[in-house]
């Protein structure tokens, strides 16, 4: 590969960098774009893995956002399996891990999330997943057509999407969560003990307030977890206990960084030609106070064509609310909106909890500030939003 002329370069191979790529191109840009990823593997839509294809209901080739002809079509140079490494701002110019030096004339990092890992006795061993990329969803579906037993280890939303698929296969799982309910912390009390029955009565093993000391090996590979007071069998551990946005490129550009890169609400960071989209983006939000960083799929589809626009001197703006969505055995669920963390919030639920077909809605000092849908599928996400985005408690019927 030679050195590129100065254009557009997208560093990442997620999705938020491929819908800015369209949209560049949708807009007329007619300069040269580079993608640069550090996956050996083209862009593709990562619900895909903890949905669909662990349960046996999509082939993983449905994942792919575009083939390489799609791109050659586009005339977008993909550099797959060469992550940049540094970026020299005064030069406007990326370098690769192989020594690649690319010229920007805009820049937009999309890094996206790596898994994290708890630093366990054990960790380390063959058959101890995190679901991030293809190669984990391939390993993880192998595990589960292999029968199992399978121990999650946190109860968040990939955690309790890969229980699911792995029980409607009919394989024996454990659920290990630390706090007092999966989800606690972003659903409360009341939603969290909905996603904890529904699972038990799908014969999940969930056991909360888990202290997860070991992860017990032999001849190198996991058999068993060991908590304080049990030993779960294992013939694979998921970790599904949460990510960390990736901010060293950024970090070492010097870019401002507090938990996120910061942008204003173009995805501008505080250097005019480079943004941020996806996961690392710590957006000024127009619509919510303060900052606005979230990790899921809709704000990097929707994040892309803003970027891009933003990158070619239009006016654009994230002017929409978070969104994201789970489905899980019978129960599909849409949310929206933003509920910041460690938030005081009041929880209103409307309908029929029990029958899993509700609305409920988070207030934070006497405004709404996120609701969510449980199989409401006649009237959906749209009158949640409205309210969302009125923050008038009194629209709640």
């Amino acid at each position: 590969m030679s050195d590129s002329d100065a254009g557009m370069v997208i560093v990442g191979g997620g999705l938020g960098g491929v819908r800015a790529i369209e949209e560049l191109r949708n807009q007329g840009y007619q300069g040269s774009i580079t993608l640069v990823a550090a996956e050996s593997k083209l862009p593709y839509e990562r619900p895909v893995l903890s949905k669909g294809y662990l349960l046996g209901n999509e082939p993983l080739e449905s994942a792919f956002v575009h083939d390489q002809q799609w791109f050659d079509d586009h005339r977008v140079e993909v550099v797959l399996d060469d992550p940049a490494v540094s970026i020299d701002r005064d030069q406007h110019q990326v370098s690769t891990a192989s020594g690649h030096t690319i010229g920007y004339h805009k820049l937009l990092l999309a890094t996206g999330s790596a898994p994290r890992k708890l630093p366990l006795p054990g960790a380390d061993a063959d058959g101890v997943y995190t679901l991030r990329n293809v190669g984990d969803a391939e390993k993880i579906k192998a595990v589960i057509e292999s029968g199992g037993p399978l121990v999650i280890i946190g109860g968040g939303w990939i955690g309790l999407e890969v229980a699911a698929a792995a029980r409607e296969h009919g394989v024996e799982v454990t659920v290990l969560e630390a706090a007092e309910e999966p989800l606690l912390a972003v659903m409360g009390t009341e939603v969290a003990k909905v996603f904890a029955g529904l699972h038990r009565e799908h014969g999940v093993n969930l056991i909360t307030g888990a202290k997860v000391q070991e992860l017990i090996t032999a001849d190198g590979r996991v058999t068993a977890v060991r908590s304080a007071d049990a030993e779960h069998p294992a013939a694979a551990v998921i970790m599904g206990v949460g990510a960390a946005p990736r901010l060293d490129l950024a970090t070492d550009a010097g870019l401002e960084v507090d938990h996120g890169v910061l942008t204003d609400a173009s995805l501008r960071t505080t250097d005019p030609d480079v943004y941020a989209v996806g996961d690392i983006a710590a957006v000024d939000h127009p619509l919510i106070d303060g900052r606005v960083r979230v990790e899921h799929w809709a704000w990097a589809n929707d994040g892309g064509p803003v970027a891009a626009r933003a990158m070619l001197g239009q006016d654009a703006t994230m002017d929409f609310l978070p969104f994201f969505f789970t489905d899980q055995y019978d129960l599909g669920m849409e949310y929206i909106g933003y509920l910041p963390p460690h938030s005081d919030a009041r929880v209103e639920l409307r309908g029929d909890v029990p029958g899993r077909a509700f609305a409920a809605y988070w207030i934070v000092q006497d405004k709404v500030v996120a609701g969510m849908h449980v199989n409401l599928w006649d009237t959906g996400i749209d009158p949640i939003k409205e309210i969302v985005l009125s923050g008038d408690p009194s629209r709640i019927a």
